[in-house]
C-alpha cells in the first residue's frame, strides 16, 4: 500500500466515510441490545439525521470549530450520535470512560481546556466539584438535572439540516488520554486525516470485514480502542455494528454470537480467555463467524486452539498504541507462528530500529518503531513538547516495545522499555495508583508493577511499605483497595497487596519496578 493512499483530501472530516452509507435509506447502521434482551435498530440514514439534530443542539449553546468538548457516554446508539455531530461540526472530543473519576476529570478538564461535556445522568456527580464546572456548557443524556443541558428534550424541536465549516485533515478531531509510567495521562493528538488512514487498513486487513457484515466490537466508548473499532472502523465500512450494554459474561457473549449471527468479533484476550474455560463451548454454534481478533497483550496459545478446534475460527493477534493504530497483526492470510506478534500490516510503516535510529536487518532485538512520516501516525502530545520530542528517534517514532524481526518479517515481542501495566487490555500508568495509594495515611512507600496472571494477561500489583506500628492484614488490604477504587478509576485498583518492609531502589534512589517484575514472571512460572 502506497502512503498516498492514506492521505485524505486536504478538505476532510471523519464523518465523511460515514456519510457515504447513507446513501440507501433502508441500510442498517446499528443493532443495539441491552441486558434485559430489549433489541433496537437504526439506519445509517437515521442515524445520520439524528447526530444532525444533536450538532444543532451543540451550536445553539455556543460550541463551534475548535472547541473541545468531553464525552463520557456508554455503550448506545445515542453516543455514536453524539460522537458523530461532534466531529461534524469540528469540535475536538475528548473521550472519556464512565470509570473516570473527579481527579481524572479535573485533569482532562483543565489540561485539555475543555469547553463542554456530554455526560449520562448516571455520571454527574463526578463533576460536582470540578474547578470549571460553572464555566463548562453541560449537556446530559437521561434524566433532566439542573445546571445540565437535556440532549433527549431539545432534540426533540433541534432541525435536521446541519450547517458545519468545513474541517481539514489536519484540523485536530481527538484528544485520547493515555497513562504513562510518570506524571499524569498524556493527550494524544488525532487529526480527522488519521482517521481516514485508519479506515484504510484496518477493517479490511485486521478486521476483514466489508459492508455485508455484522461486527462485534466490546470496546467501550471513553477508550481508542472504541475510535478504533466499534466506531471508525465498523460504521467507515458500512458495516452493521452489534452493540450489547452489558457486563461481560462467557455464556451471554456466546448466546449473542449465536442470536445475531455475528461475522466478525473483536474483543480483549481476557474475554476470549473466559469463553475458552466454559466447559460446554461445543454447545455453541458460530457457523456465522469468519473473522476473530484479539488486542491488549498476546493471547495464549491454548485459547487460540480452543475456538479454533470448537469454531473452525482463528483468533488472531494484534499490536497497536493510541499514538497509531493497528501496526503488528496476524492477517487471515498471515501463516500462523506461535510465540510471533504477527507481521506489519500493510500500510503501517513499522519497523524495528537500533540506539541509532536505524533499521535492525540482522534480527537482532530492538525497539518497534513507526516512520515518523506515517499518515496513521498521532501528531504530538498536546501541550507536551518535550515528552513529543523524546518519543522520537531519527526518522521514526518509537512505541516502547522491544522487539526483534526475523527474516520472514515476523516480529517477536521482548518485552517493555517502560512499566506500563496492560491489564485486561487496560493500560495503566503504575504512578496513578502509587499515588493514590501513598496518600492513604497508612501508607508509607509504595511500588507499583505487573503481575502475571492467567485471566487478565497481567494484573496491578502493589508493593506497600506500612508506616511505623501499622499491622498489615487482609483488611488493611480490602481497605486499601477501596481507598483506590474511589480515588482513582476502578479497573486501576491493586488486585494483589504484598506488605514489604523495603523496596529495591537504584543508588539515586530510584526505585527499580523491573527487579520486582521479574520477580513476580519468576514465580508466576514456577506455579505454572
Amino acid at each position: 500500500m502506497n502512503r498516498s493512499d492514506l492521505i485524505a483530501p486536504e478538505t476532510y472530516n471523519i464523518v465523511n466515510e460515514i456519510e457515504r452509507h447513507a446513501v440507501d435509506e433502508t441500510k442498517e447502521a446499528i443493532i443495539f441490545e441491552d441486558v434485559d434482551g430489549n433489541v433496537e435498530t437504526i439506519t445509517y440514514a437515521k442515524l445520520l439525521q439524528n447526530s444532525n439534530k444533536v450538532g444543532n443542539i451543540f451550536k445553539a449553546q455556543g460550541l463551534q470549530k475548535g472547541d473541545k468538548v468531553l464525552i463520557m457516554m456508554p455503550r448506545s446508539i445515542k453516543t455514536y450520535e453524539v460522537y458523530i455531530a461532534a466531529l461534524k461540526l469540528g469540535l475536538i472530543i475528548i473521550p472519556s470512560s464512565e470509570m473516570l473519576r473527579t481527579k481524572d476529570l479535573q485533569h482532562r478538564i483543565t489540561h485539555g481546556e475543555v469547553n463542554a461535556v456530554v455526560v449520562i445522568d448516571q455520571c454527574t456527580g463526578e463533576f460536582e466539584n470540578i474547578q470549571e464546572y460553572d464555566q463548562l456548557t453541560k449537556f446530559i443524556v437521561g434524566s433532566k438535572q439542573q445546571d445540565w443541558i437535556s440532549i433527549d428534550e431539545a432534540i426533540q424541536t433541534a432541525s435536521l439540516e446541519l450547517t458545519v465549516d468545513e474541517t481539514k485533515r489536519d484540523d485536530i478531531a481527538i484528544l485520547s488520554y493515555t497513562s504513562g509510567t510518570t506524571g499524569l495521562p498524556k493527550a494524544v493528538i488525532h487529526t480527522h486525516g488519521w482517521g481516514f488512514a485508519h479506515i484504510q487498513t484496518a477493517p479490511k486487513h485486521w478486521l476483514s470485514i466489508t459492508d455485508k457484515d455484522t461486527v462485534w466490537a466490546t470496546a467501550a466508548p471513553g477508550w481508542q480502542k472504541w475510535i478504533w473499532s466499534p466506531f471508525l472502523s465498523i460504521l467507515g465500512s458500512g458495516a452493521i455494528a452489534f452493540v450489547y450494554n452489558g457486563k461481560f459474561n462467557a455464556a451471554k457473549y456466546l448466546d449473542l454470537l449465536e442470536k445475531h449471527q455475528i461475522n466478525a468479533l473483536c474483543c480483549t484476550p481476557t474475554e476470549y480467555r473466559l469463553m475458552a474455560k466454559l466447559p460446554n463451548l461445543s454447545d455453541y454454534t458460530l457457523k456465522h463467524l469468519h473473522s476473530a481478533v484479539s488486542a491488549g497483550e498476546p493471547l495464549n496459545k491454548e485459547v487460540i486452539e480452543q475456538f479454533n478446534h470448537n469454531f473452525n475460527i482463528k483468533v488472531r493477534d494484534g499490536y497497536g498504541q493510541t499514538e497509531n493504530t493497528l501496526l503488528i497483526a496476524f492477517l487471515k492470510d498471515t501463516e500462523s507462528r506461535p510465540g510471533a506478534m504477527g507481521k506489519a500490516i500493510p500500510g503501517s510503516y513499522v519497523t524495528v530500529i537500533d540506539e541509532d535510529g536505524d533499521p535492525i536487518t540482522n534480527g537482532a532485538t530492538g525497539d518497534i518503531a513507526v516512520s515518523l512520516d506515517s499518515p496513521s501516525l498521532f501528531q504530538g502530545y498536546f501541550k507536551d513538547e518535550e515528552r513529543t520530542e523524546k518519543s522520537k528517534r531519527g526518522n521514526y517514532y518509537v512505541t516502547g516495545d522491544r522487539a526483534r524481526l526475523d527474516e520472514d518479517g515476523y516480529f517477536w515481542f521482548k518485552g517493555r522499555e517502560d512499566d506500563i501495566i496492560i491489564s485486561s487490555g487496560y493500560t495503566i500508568g503504575p504512578f496513578e495508583v502509587e499515588d493514590s495509594l501513598t496518600k492513604h495515611p497508612k501508607v508509607q512507600e509504595c511500588a507499583v508493577v505487573a503481575s502475571p496472571d492467567e485471566i487478565r494477561g497481567n494484573i496491578v500489583k502493589a508493593f506497600v511499605i506500612l508506616q511505623n506500628d501499622i499491622v498489615g492484614d487482609e483488611a488493611l488490604v480490602k481497605e486499601l483497595q477501596t481507598y483506590v477504587k474511589s480515588d482513582v478509576a476502578p479497573y486501576k485498583y491493586p488486585r494483589a497487596i504484598e506488605f514489604v518492609s523495603e523496596l529495591p531502589k537504584t543508588n539515586s534512589g530510584k526505585i527499580r519496578r523491573v527487579e520486582l517484575r521479574e520477580a513476580e514472571k519468576e514465580k508466576y512460572n514456577k506455579q505454572s
